[in-house]
């Protein structure tokens, strides 16, 4: 139950948040352009024309920003709140007025695993106060895999503590995967967060998800249609 950053594992809320208010269209609208100066620290990947489909398989921070900014942070609050995502705090790093392009980075914006699992499932079952297209497009741009017979749909997120001189603690980052399995008609929602003890060669997000997929088996034994 205890809540921290939620990092790029925010992309599925914003995603469902950006299609229901009309910013997003579908998997391959609106392509957005990398402009000079937005976040390129994801390689190639983050430094070119970048549409909705790519902007969550490849975790494109700018792309998030684009959108966070067309909202703005009294719409993100109202669609975190009705979503019960977590404390619905855009306001950022304090004194920074920087919510709108890192609150779920390391910020202001914290959501629980329980919470995360919460979101989902009304995600996948189709119940949150939004356009049901929203719902949807959302579902077919999170990417999946295939393992034992079932189908894992998720988003991994990392992100790290910063200390009182505002550097980052990259010994004790966060990892995330949530997301949603299908085998059969069955549908199970899972999150999984880690924090780690030291720095990490991978990113804490990759390596959560990883482990995770390895247990998969184990995990959806006793759920198996």
């Amino acid at each position: 139950q205890s809540r921290v950053t939620p990092a790029s594992t925010f992309k599925i809320p914003l995603a469902t948040m950006g299609y229901d208010a009309g910013i997003l269209k579908d998997a391959n609208t609106p392509v957005m352009a990398f402009r000079k100066g937005d976040p390129d620290w994801g390689g190639a990947n983050w430094t070119r024309a970048t549409d909705p489909a790519n902007w969550m398989r490849f975790s494109v921070v700018w792309y998030s920003q684009r959108i966070t900014h067309a909202m703005g942070a009294a719409e993100l609050t109202r669609y975190a709140r009705t979503f019960g995502y977590g404390n619905a705090d855009f306001t950022g790093d304090a004194g920074e007025n920087n919510g709108l392009d890192r609150a779920w980075i390391g910020s202001s914006l914290k959501v629980s695993p329980r919470e995360q699992v919460a979101f989902l499932c009304k995600l996948v079952l189709g119940t949150l106060p939004v356009d049901k297209a929203a719902m949807a497009n959302t579902h077919a741009i999170v990417e999946n895999r295939a393992t034992d017979g079932w189908v894992v749909h998720g988003k991994t997120g990392t992100a790290y503590p910063r200390h009182q001189n505002r550097s980052f603690d990259y010994a004790r980052g966060w990892g995330w995967y949530v997301g949603w399995a299908e085998r059969e008609g069955r549908t199970l929602v899972f999150a999984q967060l880690t924090q780690a003890r030291e720095r990490t060669s991978g990113s804490p997000g990759m390596l959560t998800m990883e482990a995770f997929l390895r247990e998969w088996p184990s995990l959806a034994a006793p759920f198996k249609p």
